[in-house]
């Protein structure tokens, strides 16, 4: 847990720098602190961090490359477990803030043959001068390469809040 709050406390601290706009052209790069909840099954809390890459491709729509670690908390007597995502994805901006974004891609488990999950993500934010917030749905079910429709368990879906600070890469 002291990990947790000091990583907060780092990515806190990241926030209070440039400004940058959400729609301009060039590549950005965000940093971010995720806390959630699991909407089923023996978990609690999540949380997660990413880094984000992000380039506007067309006029209010932007596309996106996430990374990062996502932490699922048990309830006992269920251990926890984890996962990295790598996901692309599109944000669509509605307004001068306010965006809708969708996010695919695959989780690799951080266990010794925990396996990979396939992910995706709706969200929906705003995007102020340098502070993203949104809200997203997230479902990393688990999967064989040869049989994409074959889930093992649904444990890991959650609700989340991201919290992120951009920066300019230009």
């Amino acid at each position: 847990m002291r990990k947790i709050f000091t990583l907060v406390l780092v990515l806190g601290g990241l926030f209070a720098g440039t400004h940058v706009n959400a729609q301009t052209k060039g590549w950005r790069l965000g940093i971010a602190a995720m806390p959630g909840v699991a909407t089923n099954g023996g978990y609690g809390f999540v949380f997660g961090a990413d880094v984000r890459l992000q380039t506007i491709i067309a006029d209010k729509t932007a596309f996106t490359l996430t990374t990062g670690i996502t932490q699922f908390f048990k309830k006992s007597p269920i251990d926890g477990m984890g996962y990295i995502p790598v996901k692309p994805g599109i944000k669509y901006f509605l307004g001068d803030n306010l965006y809708v974004g969708g996010e695919v891609g695959i989780g690799f488990g951080m266990v010794k043959n925990s396996g990979r999950s396939f992910i995706w993500a709706p969200s929906i934010g705003l995007s102020f001068d340098k502070i993203d917030i949104s809200v997203k749905y997230e479902d990393a079910s688990d999967f064989h390469f040869n049989d994409v429709f074959n889930t093992k368990n649904n444990y890991t879906k959650q609700f989340a809040l991201r919290i992120a600070r951009g920066f300019s890469l230009k």
